[in-house]
């Protein structure tokens, strides 16, 4: 008996073969490389913003208008900006600056209109006194509140603190609090 040549299973397989051929060619060569990706730095926009600083006898406190380069105009970005020019120091020589140079910047943090400020922790060990602590947190204060805001809450180093040497840090600073006298 001559089986036939062209049975449903013998045209199944072949197919089946083929396919499998056609899979393992397909398996077999290269990927196309991926396309970079088109990365986009982000455009920084300058702003002016006005810092505060101290005069000399560290009796008054003194504005300069700065120029910062901010990647995004959100106020949490513009308030960090002009915090890290105010620890670099002032531009004019008449200022005085109110941290040692190289001292790190404080974090800002926003929520409504309330301002959280974020000292490193060698802002406890810089032994100002009454007078230049106040001077120090008064113009910080004065540089966030310039534009918006209604206070601005200190912590030392992620944590809450009673005070700052001798001034009191349990209640937040107003534009009154720091008004020029």
């Amino acid at each position: 008996m001559i089986r036939r040549l062209f049975s449903l299973f013998n045209v199944i397989s072949a197919a089946l073969l083929a396919a499998a051929a056609l899979a393992y060619q397909a398996v077999q060569q290269q990927p196309t490389p991926p396309e970079a990706p088109k990365l986009q730095l982000a455009e920084r926009t300058a702003m002016n913003v006005q810092v505060y600083f101290t005069d000399p006898q560290v009796r008054a406190m003194k504005a300069e208008t700065r120029t910062v380069q901010v990647t995004q105009s959100n106020p949490r970005a513009v308030a960090q900006a002009a915090l890290n020019v105010w620890a670099t120091g002032p531009s004019k020589e008449a200022n005085l600056a109110v941290v040692p140079a190289g001292t790190a910047a404080p974090k800002v943090y926003i929520r409504g209109l309330h301002y959280y400020v974020d000292l490193p922790a060698a802002y406890a060990n810089l032994r100002y006194g009454a007078s230049g602590e106040r001077m120090l947190l008064c113009t910080l204060t004065r540089t966030l509140l310039d534009t918006r805001g209604e206070d601005v809450t200190f912590v030392l180093d992620g944590q809450p603190a009673d005070t700052l040497g001798q001034i009191n840090l349990r209640e937040p600073f107003t534009r009154q609090d720091c008004a020029d006298e």
